[in-house]
């Protein structure tokens, strides 16, 4: 059975799961174009509030088919890199989402699959998860912006244990370094991460879209020039629909109604 991605829609929250039984979950291109168009839907859809990123039969997912790769060799080298820049678009989706993405994590995510795990908004996991990136034991470097987003996560010389050691690292450990948000029993993953999302779902969604773009700036700006982003984002909040909508429902203690 070829790899899958399922879409269900679960109130205001879209839950986007990766399928390939035989394969715990592994990535191929089967998966990225229907990925790349749900979240282009999410754009397109209001009443989306969040986005759950998970894994079918209680794992999250294995990173690539090491079959393919290794047919892959066969093949012109564009081949491969194609597949790798429809990968680095899912991540960059994930990243560009202006809904909060929740990674739920089962099992293992390796690889490629934990590459899209960091570059979730918010990780819950199972105790018993584990995250590993081995590229390093079968000779290759980390791919879906996997170094990358590890580096901006944690200290460096951490981040270099994981990935030249290749170790697994249990979810407790990242939760430690808080890269793992919320730890949960095992098999709870998914219901805690839905949980997180109706909370989510009654905030101002332009307020967390523009948050989310204060975060993802940043680590690369200058304080001055993130003073002026943050000014800008201020002012914008406080003159949309929204912001006079939460002001209001804060001072007269009600719930806010967002459109």
């Amino acid at each position: 059975m070829s790899a899958r991605l399922l879409i269900d829609r679960l109130g205001g929250t879209l839950v986007l799961t990766f399928s390939n039984p035989d394969l715990r979950n592994a990535l191929g291109p089967e998966i990225y174009q229907p990925a790349m168009q749900a979240f282009t839907d999410v754009e397109r859809d209001a009443s989306i509030r969040a986005v759950i990123l998970t894994g079918a039969d209680g794992v999250f997912c294995a990173g690539g088919d090491l079959n393919r790769l290794l047919d892959n060799r066969s093949r012109p080298p564009q081949v491969q890199a194609d597949s790798i820049d429809a990968l680095n678009a899912m991540t960059r989706a994930i990243l560009n989402c202006t809904r909060p993405v929740i990674a739920a994590v089962e099992g293992v995510a390796a690889g490629a699959g934990m590459s899209l795990a960091l570059a979730c908004d918010l990780i819950t996991a199972g105790h018993g998860a584990k995250f590993v990136m081995a590229y390093v034991k079968v000779g290759l470097s980390p791919d879906g912006g996997g170094s990358w987003l590890a580096t901006r996560a944690l200290p460096r010389q951490t981040a270099a244990e994981m990935m030249l050691a290749g170790g697994a690292w249990p979810a407790s450990r990242l939760h430690a370094l808080g890269v793992v948000n919320t730890l949960v029993d095992d098999g709870r993953a998914v219901e805690a991460a839905l949980e997180h999302a109706e909370r989510l779902a009654a905030l101002s969604p332009h307020a967390v879209a523009r948050i989310k773009r204060l975060i993802a700036h940043a680590a690369d700006a200058s304080l001055e020039h993130h003073f002026i982003e943050e000014r800008d984002a201020f002012v914008a909040c406080l003159h949309h629909a929204d912001g006079g909508e939460a002001v209001a429902a804060f001072l007269e203690k009600r719930p806010a109604r967002f459109a």
